[in-house]
């Protein structure tokens, strides 16, 4: 199922959430909305499942405009962040839910119901737990749950709204290890909505970046992290140390002091913003590099260690962050030197 989505404008009262989006999904995508609260990405995702209406725009399926059909008829399969489970239904109920509601035309005899949940129950790897009631399965198990109600009805779409969201660290990388295997097994066109990065990056095919109800960026995984097309994206993707600099003739200057071995890449003259991935900081001796620092404090987790440097140039006390390998011995007071191996420059009012 192919989703296609032209000029799309939704406001509430004098707040713009989305702001003339066009948007192509392919044929069994998996597609992720990414952005910060308030970007109008739950708002885009409700638009597509028959939740909300545009103020202005198109959305269609496969071609067929789906602004003419309401929910129930788009085939839709939703997920929600807080699994939305019948509380006094078993596992099995739950999942059987929507295809004892189906019109009587299409509605499968109870055979057929019960045939469809354990399969489905098999492919999220719970059958055992079909007799439990939600209060007795973990918050990781209840989403594989919703999930497999979801898919019940075999939507043409399946839509996840911050599917994660409510569950622990460990617990969300898991199911994100998982959902991705489900979905090369299942091939539904599957949007989900997400504002950890690190989520979006992991499973998607292609990230939709989004800020202020408008798309920024496109792209797949890597091409948003190592060529990001703004610095909102640069910022908000990934962790980043981010200096105010100046640009003058092709030189870039921190608090007046010139940069060497930093090109202006390009960048128009004037006040901008110097990014750099903290991973790509390399340390070395005192004056072996374009940026110096003084180490004010270190702390170690697993394969690198984290160092706060006090930069020499800047106006005012300038700290950064860095990680460096745990090979490089670093300790508190220490006068090292600073080269980014990658960075971009970007204007300051971008």
């Amino acid at each position: 199922m192919t989703i296609e989505l032209k000029h799309i404008v939704k406001k509430f009262g004098a707040f713009t959430a989305l702001d003339g989006v066009d948007l192509k999904v392919a044929d069994g995508e998996l597609l992720a909305l990414l952005g910060p609260s308030g970007s109008g990405k739950t708002t885009l995702l409700r638009i597509i499942a028959g939740l909300d209406w545009p103020d202005a725009g198109e959305v269609s399926f496969n071609g067929e405009n789906a602004l003419a059909q309401g929910a129930g008829e788009r085939h839709v399969g939703f997920v929600f962040q807080h699994y939305a489970l019948f509380r006094h239904m078993t596992v099995f109920e739950n999942i059987a839910f929507g295809l004892r509601v189906q019109p009587r035309a299409i509605r499968k005899n109870e055979a057929g119901i019960r045939a469809r949940v354990k399969e489905l129950l098999d492919l999220v790897q719970l059958g055992w737990l079909s007799d439990r009631y939600p209060n007795q399965l973990s918050g990781g198990q209840r989403q594989r749950i919703a999930l497999a109600r979801a898919l019940a009805i075999e939507p043409r779409i399946l839509l996840l709204d911050e599917p994660f969201g409510a569950l622990d660290a460990k617990v969300r990388k898991e199911l994100r290890q998982w959902l991705r295997s489900l979905h090369s097994e299942i091939s539904v066109t599957s949007i989900f909505v997400t504002h950890d990065q690190e989520e979006a990056l992991e499973v998607a095919n292609r990230v939709v970046v989004m800020d202020r109800g408008r798309i920024v960026q496109i792209g797949t995984p890597s091409e948003v992290y190592d060529n990001p097309a703004t610095a909102f994206v640069h910022g908000f993707i990934g962790e980043s140390i981010v200096l105010p600099v100046e640009v003058s003739q092709g030189c870039v200057r921190l608090g007046g002091r010139p940069l060497l071995d930093i090109s202006a890449d390009g960048a128009a003259c004037g006040a901008s913003k110097l990014f750099i991935r903290r991973h790509d900081m390399q340390v070395g001796p005192a004056g072996s590099g374009s940026l110096e620092g003084t180490v004010a404090h270190v702390r170690s987790f697993g394969p690198v260690q984290r160092a706060e440097v006090a930069l020499c140039a800047g106006e005012g006390k300038t700290v950064i962050e860095i990680d460096a390998p745990r090979d490089r011995a670093l300790q508190a007071g220490d006068l090292i030197g600073l080269q980014p191996r990658r960075y971009r420059i970007f204007a300051a009012q971008d």
